[in-house]
Order: C-alpha cells, then structure tokens, then sequence
C-alpha cells in the first residue's frame, strides 16, 4: 500500500513521477484477473502489473513465452475492469515487440485499445531502445524491466542460472 501523504483518486504516471520527487514509497504487485485486481486496487496498491508471468500462474506453462498478445489482452482486460485507483500496467508478451519498432508500435496500441491498460512494459536494454522511442512517441506510458528477464529464458539456461550470473554482475 502506499505511504504517500497525498491522496491520489488514480494513480497516473504523473503521479508516480511526483511521489518519487517526494521520496515517498510506490507499491506494485501483479494481477491476472477481476478479483485478485479488485482485492489489490482496494488494499491500495500503487501499480497492477499484468504480467507475462500469467503463462506460468494462470496457464500452467513452464516459461513466460508461450502467452500470446490476445492473452495478454484478456487477462488486461479483466484487471481493468476492477480497478478504480491503480495504474495498470501490461506486459508486452515474447513475440510482440522483438521484431522490429513498428510491431513493438502495433502490439502496444493493441493493448492499450483492447485493454485500457495505462502503460505497457518490455524486458530488455538498449536493443529495444527504438521501439521505446516508438511507443513514447505515440503517447503510450513504457515501463523498462532489466534484470531477471524471463523472456530470455532459453538465452541464459534455467532461472537459477540467471540469478547466479545477475549477481555476479550485480545488476539486479
């Protein structure tokens, strides 16, 4: 739950920026669906993220990378529908953004029109920095996500493996 002195009817990205200006505190979990959103949104959480982790929670797959961008979509949807203060944020799923900034484009409008998501979030660093200008540039909020990305999964071995080589780089 936040800890901000001011009492923000809905989170927006400008105040977020304002809270951390302020020093206070951001609160962020995950959700998949209309109730566990509905629980997070009225605990007063900062930040939903629907995130690709919804292939392994929701669907039962061993890694993020079999959830499509329709998925994505839906289980956005349904978070949106339950939130009345949070900021939702949904995760641009492995195969919907890799290519080329145009698709990046394409898929985060997908999601911003069929979901009424808020802002959406790509893993990865400087390799994805045009299709972040892209995406910025049509209006459309973006979250980074650095550190244990899931999508490379099959990059790195397993998570373990991961984690061991983040800490080695101390970059988490």
């Amino acid at each position: 739950m936040s800890v901000a002195k001011k009492d923000y009817k809905r989170i927006t990205t400008k105040s977020l920026i304002e809270m951390k200006l302020n020093g206070e505190k951001i609160s962020m979990l995950t959700a998949y669906d209309f109730t566990m959103a509905k629980i997070v949104d009225s605990a007063g959480v900062d930040v939903i993220l629907v995130g690709d982790s919804a292939s392994n929670v929701m669907a039962g797959h061993e890694t993020t990378l079999p959830i499509t961008l329709d998925q994505m979509i839906y289980h956005a949807s349904s978070v949106v529908r339950a939130v009345e203060r949070a900021l939702v944020v949904v995760d641009l799923p492995f195969g919907s953004y890799q290519s080329d900034s145009k698709e990046a484009l394409r898929s985060s409008i997908r999601i911003m029109k069929e979901s009424g998501g808020h802002a959406v979030k790509l893993e990865g660093g400087s390799e994805i920095k045009d299709s972040i200008k892209k995406i910025l540039n049509a209006g459309i909020p973006v979250m980074g996500h650095l550190g244990l990305t899931p999508q490379s999964i099959y990059k790195f071995g397993t998570y373990p493996f991961v984690l061991k080589k983040l800490r080695k780089q101390k970059s988490y």
